[in-house]
């Protein structure tokens, strides 16, 4: 036994020194990328191309947690409105989630959804046996072969959603007599055009596992990806749903040639691989250990402009409030006869032909053929952002039974991901040419200054910038390096009616940067790798539940922690230069939870009430700011935020086959202080720091009180659900640039008393929803069975409940030279947020034959 808890220790060190060497070799590689962007498992579990998703969380003793993610997603409910970097997702014990933003990118398990039904979850305070969870709690997916489904399986799909059809095999062979299992699995998901008009799906998911029993240990691997080609859709404002008659409409496509293109397609592929090894030491002591490999490819594309009008379609310009104020009776300057006929005519032309509504391809070709005649470059262009990553992950743990009713874990991970940022030209749309330079600073800088070149190395003698050519990179061109090392442990026991359990962990963070332009307005901090930012964090949480017999059971949980920045808030324009954020450090997380739970035979009740404080946190934004026709890049430090509900969960047992189930939530998410501002703008060197009035500003997009009553109907192979769902106050995400004290000022916004007129925060409307289900599971011979199962969401069509968006950021007013305001514009930019909204009816048909 000593022996064996030895060569234990040895073979978890090893494990760490060989990694070590790894990531040295890693780092000094330059051509291994990564991804930041987040790739959404959204709408019923089908992917998406918007920021926010569903969290996956499920506890079996939880009603609500249980619950929770499958009826409230066509909303993208985020559980308790975090963000989904607090949500741990681990597959075979080592962490998944991405280094730079610090969430989970739902297309890595995208199409092999048999593979990841073997899963443990773990709510923010429940032990388990593969992390310390965050607070948004954990899942770890189990990829041995061994404990996938045995057997074959092949599913038909029909649908009209993001996909409308979807097929897939999955096999397992379970453990033969020689100690090896196998399990496979292809999925092919497909869509000409998905439910949003001018948006397509195509997407090939495989899946490949292996494993062999040895005596006392277990080695197994896995391969999976999902290359994926999707077209997206855009937010857009009310107005525009208006004109085009449907809250679908999407202005990111048009036609050219009278086919129909969109601008923003997404290309993406993550193969990934995971090897794992278990060794039983003994009966009671057992160690996993886990090295798991990705490669990331991730590209998105949009149309941009140069020295052109805006190409957007649903721009502002093209609307007919843009030219008569229908917000205001009393501002007479901007409700002239003129505006109004004006209006009339923008509204005939943008209802007279759903072309109008849409980006005209031909223009942009012909106005880019005008500019080749002159010698000028593109007017119009595709650029394409690139996010493609490197990542390399080790992660251990020795799981020990200490005694009768005491077990505890102890456990290492390190990761390292190299981060490969960059944009290319994807299409000069029949121009010839494009100069690698800065247009957004010309005028704060002379035209062949070395302030305007994105890149002096390659600007030429000219000083006119490297000539773009479709693939060529420009703009920028950069690197992100990430390390990682967290040392977890905890232990849990069972005394009489009492369980307790108690984990802590240890984390090192280091990142970096490392530019591969030198950009001329940053010329001495621009290129090659900054100095490397490293922090220590970690914490504590304990949870104590007893028995109170007769059903009734109580918790008591609290944590404390600190959180590193993730890499992505790090930077105050990682486009342009390697400058830190000023005062950057951990985040402080209290957090505390309690929990009533009654159960008998006919009913079972959970009640939650929980707080949790954050401090010390950083956020970072980059947007184009159209006031002054640059690109913004906004830090915000020192945020304080509170989290705090009460969720209820209710499974009433009516009869053996139907049950009454009533969950809800109502919670608040928001900032509790006004944080401190530093943003820089493209066309000039020069930072600004500010404050930022964004207290009581809510968490977006997602509802933050939520009810649902679902009836079940299960017996003799048959299940039928029926859920109606009431969702309300869904915040729209703020805009900092409405609400710089500084801005506030130039708008006249200061009280006597030196108090501020803050704009409230757009919201969005709330609404019901009706959903339901019907399915038939059939026995057939020789184990053989099919199942048919059909589900509509939203049966009312309810088409009106917006799911999220956010506020323009533009002022409603011009600025004059000596920063005071001047006019007040015709257009109402703050009363016009971009929108998302709730698919109409939509359904699904599966059939399932397993044999």
């Amino acid at each position: 036994m000593k022996k064996k808890l030895k060569l234990a220790v040895v073979a978890l060190c090893c494990s760490t020194v060989a990694l070590a060497q790894e990531v040295d070799t890693l780092m000094q590689a330059e051509t291994i990328d990564e991804s930041v962007f987040t790739f959404t498992e959204a709408q019923l579990g089908e992917d998406d191309d918007m920021s926010q998703n569903v969290t996956i969380l499920n506890s079996n003793s939880n009603v609500y947690a249980s619950q929770v993610n499958f009826l409230f997603s066509p909303v993208r409910f985020r559980f308790r409105a975090y963000n989904q970097k607090y949500n741990d997702i681990y597959i075979n014990g080592a962490p998944m989630n991405d280094m730079e933003t610090g969430q989970f990118r739902y297309s890595l398990v995208g199409g092999i959804n048999n593979m990841t039904r073997n899963s443990d979850s773990s709510l923010p305070f429940e032990g388990n046996n593969f992390a310390m969870p965050g607070i948004g709690g954990g899942v770890n997916y189990d990829f041995r072969a061994s404990h996938l489904a045995q057997g074959h399986k092949v599913t038909l799909t029909g649908a009209n959603r993001n996909y409308l059809a979807r097929t897939m095999y999955t096999y397992g062979s379970g453990l033969n007599k020689d100690g090896w299992a196998w399990a496979a699995s292809i999925c092919y998901r497909w869509a000409n055009e998905g439910y949003v008009e001018g948006t397509f799906y195509n997407s090939l998911s495989y899946f490949f596992g292996v494993e062999k029993l040895a005596g006392d240990h277990a080695f197994s691997f896995s391969t999976w990806g999902n290359p994926t080609e999707r077209a997206s859709q855009g937010a857009s404002t009310d107005e525009s749903y208006w004109i085009a008659n449907n809250y679908q409409y999407n202005p990111y496509w048009g036609y050219q040639d009278g086919h129909k293109r969109n601008s923003r397609v997404i290309n993406d592929f993550a193969p990934s691989a995971i090897f794992t090894w278990d060794w039983s030491i003994d009966d009671r002591t057992k160690l996993t250990t886990t090295l798991h490999g990705r490669y990331s490819m991730y590209k998105s594309t949009k149309l941009n402009y140069n020295n052109a009008d805006n190409p957007q379609p649903d721009y502002w310009k093209n609307l007919p409030s843009s030219y008569f104020d229908v917000w205001d009776e009393t501002d007479l300057n901007n409700r002239t006869d003129q505006g109004l006929q004006d209006y009339w005519t923008a509204w005939a032309y943008q209802t007279g032909d759903k072309a109008n509504r849409q980006i005209n391809w031909d223009r942009l070709y012909a106005a880019n053929r005008n500019a080749n005649l002159q010698g000028a470059d593109a007017m119009y262009y595709v650029q394409a952002k690139h996010n493609d990553n490197l990542n390399v992950t080790l992660a251990s743990r020795l799981h020990k039974e200490l005694a009768h009713n005491l077990w505890g874990n102890v456990g290492l991970m390190m990761s390292t991901n190299t981060g490969k940022h960059y944009q290319t030209m994807d299409d000069l749309l029949g121009a010839e040419m494009f100069h690698n330079i800065n247009t957004y600073a010309l005028g704060n800088y002379p035209e062949g200054s070395a302030a305007v070149q994105y890149d002096m190395n390659t600007a030429g003698a000219d000083g006119k910038g490297k000539v773009i050519k479709e693939g060529d990179k420009f703009g920028y061109n950069y690197n992100l390096l990430s390390r990682k090392v967290v040392l977890w442990s905890n232990v849990a026991q069972n005394i009489g009616k009492i369980h307790y359990n108690v984990a802590g962990r240890i984390a090192y963070d280091g990142m970096q940067r490392d530019g591969k332009m030198r950009n001329g307005m940053f010329a001495d901090y621009s290129y090659g790798k900054s100095e490397t930012a490293n922090f220590l964090s970690g914490g504590v949480k304990a949870n104590g539940t007893m028995s109170l017999g007769g059903g009734h059971t109580v918790m008591v949980a609290a944590g404390y922690e600190l959180r590193a920045p993730q890499i992505t808030a790090a930077f105050v324009s990682p486009e342009m230069n390697n400058s830190y954020v000023d005062n950057l450090r951990n985040e402080r997380v209290l957090s505390t939870e309690v929990e009533y739970q009654f159960q008998n035979a006919w009913v079972h009740a959970n009640l939650n009430a929980y707080y949790n404080h954050f401090d010390h946190v950083t956020e970072w934004q980059n947007f184009y700011f159209d006031d002054i026709n640059s690109f913004s890049y906004v830090s915000m430090t020192d945020m304080k935020k509170d989290y705090y509900g009460v969720e209820l969960g209710i499974d009433f047992k009516i009869s053996s086959s139907f049950n009454v189930k009533a969950i809800g939530t109502l919670c608040e998410g928001k900032n509790t202080n006004n944080a401190k501002v530093r943003y820089m703008n493209s066309t000039k060197a020069t930072y600004t720091d500010d404050i930022v009035m964004n207290k009581n500003m809510h968490e977006a997009s997602t509802p933050l009180t939520v009810g649902s009553l679902v009836l079940s109907y299960h017996a003799n192979g048959w299940f039928i659900d029926l859920n109606g769902n009431y969702y309300d106050r869904i915040y729209l995400s703020y805009s900092p640039s409405y609400r710089y004290q500084g801005t506030l000022i130039t708008m006249g916004a200061v009280n006597n008393d030196g108090s501020y007129n803050v704009p409230d925060q757009n919201k969005s409307n709330g609404g019901f929803m009706l959903d339901g289900s019907l399915g038939r599971s059939i026995r057939l011979h020789h184990g053989r069975s099919l199942s048919i199962n059909f589900q509509v969401t939203n049966i009312l069509n309810n088409q009106k409940l917006c799911t999220g968006g956010y506020e323009q950021s533009r002022s409603d007013y011009t600025v004059k030279s000596d920063g005071t305001m001047n006019n007040v514009r015709t257009y109402k930019f703050s009363l016009n947020p971009k929108k998302f909204y709730a698919f109409g009816t939509n359904g699904m048909l599966n059939l399932t034959y397993r044999f």
